[in-house]
């Protein structure tokens, strides 16, 4: 059994600025040990939707949605905002320094029954990590036969605020991946994709669902709110819905009760969960 109380020490390898801003910031990390990171990408337990937790000595640990797919080992990927104490002082390290890692935590998303699914992303700004390593884990050769059509929706405030921009291009070349990028303003005149937000873009472009019909969405709570709302005018059930609330958690493994919503532990009940499920949750959430 892992011991999810255990930190596995890893390395920083590189650091990339994602956004104009430099407030986010991807940071690749590799394991010391071998068996710490064969442990970690054990594929019984490792699956895109999942998070850990990122100790930064001397200032505390942080729950993260993992950016990285299971499909490339041994290299763990975090893109994070930085908001506070933990996150202003990982911004300022540099390659090289030492840190710790706990996990892979949580639930991620129900891949064994999404095998032969139609399934569309819906991801907005910062909260893109997850969507980010289910795309690359789909992608890969082994697992892009499990599923039928992909569909991308991402957007973000303006074309300098997007992640993973070289990858979204990559992605928008390939004729399996129907991808709709948006941002809400562009001042450049140079966008050739959407303007306006997620949602009206998924409203316009995405077919009627059916019964071989999937979203999955993970972005800031405003854009959850319309995204489900569009899905529903597409005739998406609620458990063809499966949303991330990974914004909820804090201990990692619920203990502390901070992400606990009615009944659910966010960071050990999920934070990956189905409309069905979250319907049932306390309306104030």
């Amino acid at each position: 059994m892992r011991n999810l109380y255990t930190h596995f020490p890893v390395r920083l390898e590189s650091v990339r600025n994602e956004t104009e801003d430099k407030n986010v910031k991807t940071f690749e990390f590799e394991f010391l040990n071998q068996e710490n990171a064969e442990s970690f990408f054990d594929q019984q337990t490792f699956r895109p939707g999942q998070f850990a937790m990122l100790w930064v000595p001397g200032y505390g640990e942080i729950p993260l949605g993992i950016a990285s797919s299971p499909t490339e080992k041994y290299t763990l990927k975090f893109s994070v905002n930085k908001i506070g104490k933990v996150t202003r002082h990982l911004h300022s390290l540099p390659p090289g320094s030492t840190l710790g890692i706990r996990g892979p935590l949580g639930n991620g998303f129900p891949w064994q029954e999404l095998k032969g699914k139609t399934i569309a992303f819906i991801g907005g700004g910062y909260a893109f990590t997850t969507l980010r390593a289910s795309l690359v884990y789909l992608l890969d050769p082994a697992n892009r036969g499990d599923v039928e059509d992909i569909w991308l929706f991402y957007g973000a405030r303006t074309p300098g605020m997007l992640l993973y921009r070289e990858e979204l291009e990559s992605w928008a070349a390939r004729s399996d991946v129907k991808t709709h990028i948006a941002v809400n303003t562009d001042n450049t005149s140079k966008w050739k994709h959407h303007l306006g937000p997620i949602p009206t873009i998924v409203s316009q472009v995405l077919p009627p669902g059916d019964c071989n019909s999937v979203a999955i969405i993970c972005g800031p709570p405003i854009m959850n709110k319309y995204a489900i709302l569009a899905l529903r005018e597409k005739d998406y059930r609620p458990n063809q819905v499966y949303l991330s609330l990974e914004n909820r958690m804090k201990c990692g493994v619920g203990h502390c009760g901070r992400c606990t919503i009615g009944k659910d532990s966010v960071c050990s009940d999920g934070p990956v969960f189905s409309m069905t499920e979250v319907e049932k949750m306390p309306d104030d959430y």
